[in-house]
């Protein structure tokens, strides 16, 4: 915190935008930025202290009247409270952070003999991840989807909700594939669910981008989980199905600026889909996978966009988290938002270290997800077929299609290399022996480079 602050004071910054790290969510900088006449893009200190911590947004969301998942509403003090609450609530159920995020702190526990272990290695693991050790529990429910409200609170009373995004996809509670608008809410419950996003944005009196959770049942009833307080990972879905952008509005807000529209003025329209794209290593159960990056190939073309940090020549570290990059698929519809992103992971290649592009190509290639029979099981489920599927597909027309070209481009860049002793084409000179193949190198570079 002290090294940002001290580069924004000699930058001369006005504002810290912090992305979507844990410091965008961590009070004690807002604060920090505030106290060092810094401003903050994102809400104020009181409301991300208030709903940072779930088990105090649980308490001022049953105040507020906002549906929330059968539970505790503080951390818990003991593991007798814990199988207290769990009996009477009943299993399986869920222990939570309450300063948690990403996954960290959590843990599905369905038995009574496995609580206390489950307890202890989650206040452990939010202990290391956030400094907080409180941990409090909720009813598991069964079989449900993740989706989320964005909304944008103005520091001048107006707050409007931008639609839903559907973030079932999860791989150990970590969101993997995010898309937009949920295949499941209709009209209605959008309204519905938009309209309690604004009230508990408004219960916490928060300003600037925000993020509403919530978990929705088989009888699609939705409860509130949590606020983001901050920017998502996966806001691009939104701003390309609602033509906004999250953060030029941010910004705008932090100066001071009204929101420059109202609810009715906000339309969504077509379909869009996000991948995030990890540096880990399918075949070892999505290790972590650190190293340099010894070439990228790179998709674009119509309705593709990609957020990006990677290029080639990169060491990737082991220290931070595994994301690389996200690519974002835009259509009319459902259908074709996932044929648009479908062609541009198939010319999306990375080596020197392993990617997951593989799996969402499965993801997208299976039938459950082309129907959406999705909930936060999905990606369990789809892992644990193994390799019947593979197999299954390895004869696949555009799985052969696909594995011809790699082998022609692994021919043509050996035949490229400059290294290769093979004869290549180029200029033709006589030497004593006669006519000899000299590689000419402008030509060698100018081939390479179009093949990227």
């Amino acid at each position: 915190m002290d090294k940002i602050l001290d580069v924004a004071k000699r930058a001369g910054a006005e504002a810290i935008h912090p992305g979507y790290g844990f410091l965008s969510e961590n009070a004690k900088f807002a604060q920090a930025c505030a106290d060092a006449g810094v401003k903050f893009i994102g809400p104020t200190p009181h409301a991300m202290e208030m709903m940072g911590s779930k088990t105090r947004a649980r308490q001022q969301m049953e105040k507020a009247g906002v549906p929330v998942v059968p539970g505790t509403s503080r951390g818990l003090v003991s593991p007798e409270e814990a199988e207290e609450v769990a009996a009477r609530i009943g299993y399986p159920v869920m222990l939570k952070a309450a300063a948690g995020g990403g996954g960290k702190g959590m843990r599905l526990v369905n038995t009574r003999e496995e609580l206390r272990s489950a307890l202890e290695y989650a206040q452990s693991e939010a202990q290391l991840s956030f400094g907080d050790s409180e941990v409090y529990i909720e009813k598991a429910i069964v079989n449900p989807r993740h989706i989320e409200m964005q909304v944008l609170a103005d520091e001048h009373g107006n707050t409007v909700w931008l639609g839903e995004r559907e973030c079932s996809i999860q791989r150990r509670h970590q969101k993997v594939l995010e898309e937009a608008p949920s295949p499941i809410v209709d009209a209605d419950m959008r309204r519905r669910m938009g309209e309690v996003a604004v009230k508990v944005a408004q219960a916490a009196n928060y300003t600037n981008a925000g993020t509403v959770e919530f978990l929705v049942d088989e009888q699609k009833n939705f409860y509130f989980l949590e606020m983001n307080t901050r920017l998502q990972v996966e806001h691009p879905v939104t701003e390309l199905t609602t033509g906004l952008d999250l953060v030029h509005l941010q910004i705008r807000i932090a100066a001071g600026e009204k929101l420059p529209f109202t609810q009715s003025d906000v339309e969504m329209r077509g379909h869009a889909v996000e991948c995030r794209i990890y540096a880990e290593d399918p075949d070892n159960n999505y290790f972590p996978s650190p190293g340099k990056i010894t070439l990228l190939l790179e998709p674009s073309g119509p309705a593709i966009r990609r957020d990006s940090g990677m290029y080639e020549g990169w060491n990737v570290p082991v220290d931070y988290d595994p994301l690389l990059a996200k690519l974002i698929g835009y259509g009319s519809d459902r259908e074709q938002a996932i044929m648009r992103l479908q062609r541009a992971l198939s010319e999306y290649f990375v080596a020197g270290i392993k990617t997951n592009i593989s799996l969402f190509q499965r993801i997208l290639g299976d039938a459950d997800f082309r129907t959406a029979k999705l909930d936060t099981g999905y990606l369990d489920r789809l892992l644990a077929k193994g390799n019947e599927d593979e197999v299954s597909n390895a004869r696949d027309p555009q799985i052969e299609a696909l594995e011809m070209i790699a082998a022609i481009a692994t021919g043509m860049f050996a035949v490229l290399d400059p290294a290769s002793p093979g004869t290549k084409n180029g200029s033709v000179i006589a030497t004593g022996s006669g006519l000899a193949s000299v590689p000419s190198n402008w030509k060698q570079k100018g081939r390479s480079e179009a093949l990227r």
